[in-house]
Order: structure tokens, then sequence, then C-alpha cells
């Protein structure tokens, strides 16, 4: 849709996963979102953004069907998110 980067959303998922609160009053929550905001802080350090469309440099989600000239962009920007996201994501854990 052009908004969050899908690798930003996943690590998000994960940490919820590791650290997210099991009870109404769980500390956990407070280490999730310290986390969370940790890991999106080292990705913009890296990347600048975690939007999709500023990453990829056009909005995937107002085109009807991709050309081939946007899927080569994808191809070649988003594995390196990919792998910034989860080197970041091993980092905070």
């Amino acid at each position: 849709m052009g908004e969050t980067c899908g690798t930003i959303t996943g690590a998000l998922m994960v940490i919820g996963l590791k650290h997210g609160a099991s009870k109404a009053d769980d500390d956990a929550k407070l280490v999730t979102y310290g986390r969370s905001k940790e890991f999106i802080r080292l990705f913009k350090g890296r990347n600048s953004s975690i939007v999709c469309r500023e990453l990829i440099g056009f909005d995937i989600g107002s085109r009807n069907e991709l050309t081939t000239d946007d899927w080569v962009i994808i191809s070649r920007q988003c594995p390196k998110y990919l792998a910034d996201a989860a080197e970041i994501l091993e980092e905070v854990l």
C-alpha cells in the first residue's frame, strides 16, 4: 500500500511475540515499546525512513499494475531493507 515497509511490520511483530505482555498488569508492554522504538530508530538511521514509498521512490499502493521497471526497483532495493531489518532485529532482541 506504500505505507509502512513490510520488513518493519514483520520485525515489530517478532518483537511483540518475544516481549509482549501476557497479562494486563505485565511490564512487558514497556519492554516491547522500548525495543520497538529502538528498532525504528536504528532502521531510520540506516535508511532515513520506514515508509515504503519513500524507501523505493514510488507509491506501490497507487498503481493498478506494477511495470517491469517497478519490479526491477523492488528487486534491487527491498533485499537491502530486509537484511537491515534482520540485522537490527537481532540486535534489539
